[in-house]
């Protein structure tokens, strides 16, 4: 989710991606709650970080201390930031109670994104 709200945010201004602790398979509740803002992650392939080259990017931003240790292997502390962020799939309930937590989840990440990077705002 992060990281396409991140290119929504800043579009081709910023190069974008996202590798996860464990590669696995795309979450549905996510493609639920991000097409509620136009957001197609059908094309989306969730893939792992020992897959990824991490070594290029300025900034990786991770999402649970997992996956700041992992990221640790591959880039130095400074390149990392800590966004400790509730896992929407410890929620228990009906549908609709897991879907309000995956809602919540991808509405803090994106407040947080445009509070980190305001210059990506759309009407800068």
């Amino acid at each position: 989710m992060a990281a396409a709200l991140m290119r929504r945010l800043a579009g081709d201004r910023m190069i974008v991606d996202s590798a996860g602790v464990y590669k696995g398979d795309l979450d549905p509740f996510v493609e639920i709650v991000m097409r509620e803002l136009d957001i197609n992650m059908r094309d989306h392939e969730p893939k792992a970080m020992t897959t990824a080259d991490l070594s290029g990017f300025d900034l990786v931003i991770a999402l649970t201390e997992e996956a700041e240790d992992a990221a640790l292997q591959y880039v130095p502390r400074e390149k990392v930031e800590l966004w400790v962020t509730e896992n929407p799939s410890d929620e228990r309930g009906d549908q609709e109670a897991v879907v309000g937590a995956y809602r919540r989840v991808r509405d803090a990440i994106a407040e947080r994104l445009s509070a980190r990077f305001p210059e990506f705002h759309r009407n800068a």
